[in-house]
């Protein structure tokens, strides 16, 4: 399928925003391949066997955007952003729904979704990022935002310039900090 032009996009997305709940209906085909790419690039850093897979967390995604009222959107960009902000949620509400199960939950546990991969094991990784992230966030939410979109994402420096209105060079350096600072939380974990 042929990549829709970025103009297409945005107009979806504003008859979207506008109330046009078709619009939504025919940008997410357009867009499937991409999400699925930005959803294997959140899933690529996570324990194997233990979360949604690609499909299922685009679908997720869809679910979760269906609800959205309004969002005021800006560009393909905008989208994306959203979209793995959303992505990253759902990873770790899954993350938190897993490690509390094995806190002692004696449930019996009934597969739902076929596309779910279930297992008892917690996924340390994803909320230890998250609570650094959240840690970054009281010091820097300028970066804190900006590693979202580049790690959950998968932006580009220039994308995430252009979502966050601010110079490509700016995100590099922020990058760096934030890069150097997730580190230094993480490895004190």
């Amino acid at each position: 399928m042929a990549q829709p032009s970025s103009h297409e996009v945005t107009l979806l997305l504003r008859a979207w925003d506008a109330g046009d709940k078709q619009a939504l209906d025919q940008l997410i085909p357009l867009m499937y391949e991409e999400l699925r790419r930005l959803a294997a690039q959140c899933l690529a850093g996570e324990q194997q066997g233990h979360v949604l897979q690609t499909t299922a967390l685009v679908h997720e995604v869809y679910v979760r955007l269906a609800g959205v009222e309004s969002v005021g959107w800006r560009n393909r960009a905008h989208f994306f952003a959203l979209c793995a902000r959303l992505m990253r949620r759902i990873l770790i509400d899954l993350a938190r729904s897993r490690h509390y199960q094995k806190r002692g939950s004696n449930a019996i546990h009934l597969q739902l979704d076929e596309a779910l991969t279930v297992s008892m094991e917690t996924a340390p990784d994803i909320l230890a990022v998250d609570i650094a992230l959240q840690s970054l966030a009281t010091v820097d939410p300028r970066k804190s935002q900006m590693v979202e979109l580049r790690f959950f994402g998968g932006l580009t420096v220039e994308e995430t310039a252009e979502v966050m209105q601010i110079s490509p060079e700016t995100v590099l350096r922020d990058w760096r900090l934030a890069k150097a600072w997730l580190t230094r939380e993480l490895a004190a974990r």
